[in-house]
């Protein structure tokens, strides 16, 4: 069989997985994630999942993680919905199990990643990947190399201060259940039939979201912010006030430049845990 890349995407809910063969993502699979169990168990359900896989020729195994990893170790340093996940030195238990390299990041950077080497962001040396679901999580490419900075929290944009809390406060699906009291989804039902709550709620939502991308462009000035997660898929209920608020950023040269993209595929995430193998036997991940 042809050599395959094994992508796994570890969420606090389920873990996903898919197989890279020839340029293309196939045998996509899940499974829940046993988040409430010991260490032991959730590294033995990994390894089980991953067994599944072990009928393809894997060149290599990657990984997203929702939460801060050591990268070049391959620790998960601590994931806030998997309690048990705490410095798990999950590359050594996989490589010894497996013979296999791995290489684990940072979900959020596992997307940026992606998107820039199989998505829309294939043109851009600089851009910013944002996901937009429950949380919000940001990766950077600076010069065409995923940038992690350390233990891969680069990007973190979701605790930066703003207003009386954070941007995930504001930025997020938290920003809907919290002032509207329901999830964007059927928010965006509500908007599209014409309810102004609901599109009033977009609207605040895009301005929110433009302050982050402007917060984006007086540190790194992308070619590109590309959007991904499901609240990407309202984009058309908060463009305008987004757009809106980000025509005030100060220098207008930049702007000129400057694009905001949907990312165009549903596994984003799989796709940058692929990468990490194909980026890490390139030599071109840039850490810290």
């Amino acid at each position: 069989m042809e050599k395959a890349i094994l992508g796994l995407d570890i969420g606090g809910t389920g873990i996903k997985g898919g197989v890279l063969i020839n340029g293309h993502l196939e045998d996509i699979r899940s499974i829940a994630t046993p988040a409430r169990e010991s260490k032991e168990f959730i590294l033995e359900t990994i390894s089980d999942f991953i067994e599944s896989y072990m009928g393809y020729d894997l060149a290599g195994i990657g990984i997203g993680i929702p939460g801060l990893v050591d990268v070049r170790e391959g620790i998960v340093l601590g994931l806030s919905n998997i309690p048990a996940f705490q410095h798990v030195e999950l590359k050594k238990f996989l490589t010894e199990r497996f013979a296999k390299p791995v290489f684990i990041n940072n979900d959020a950077n596992c997307f940026a990643s992606g998107v820039h080497k199989f998505g829309v962001g294939r043109k851009f040396n600089h851009m910013v990947g944002i996901t937009l679901g429950t949380g919000i999580g940001g990766g950077i490419v600076i010069n065409g190399h995923l940038y992690s900075g350390v233990n891969s929290a680069a990007g973190e944009w979701c605790s930066a201060s703003y207003l009386d809390h954070d941007y995930e406060h504001y930025c997020s699906g938290k920003f809907f259940e919290k002032y509207y009291h329901k999830k964007p989804k059927a928010l965006a039902k509500l908007a599209l039939s014409g309810d102004t709550l609901a599109l009033k709620a977009f609207e605040e939502f895009g301005r929110h979201l433009g302050e982050l991308i402007k917060h984006i462009l007086y540190s790194l000035a992308p070619e590109a912010v590309i959007l991904g997660g499901s609240i990407r898929k309202t984009y058309p209920l908060f463009k305008k006030s987004l757009l809106q608020t980000i025509s005030t950023f100060k220098y207008p040269t930049v702007i000129e430049r400057f694009e905001i993209l949907l990312s165009e595929m549903d596994e984003t995430a799989i796709h940058g845990a692929v990468a990490l193998v194909e980026l890490e036997n390139e030599n071109e991940i840039v850490n810290n």
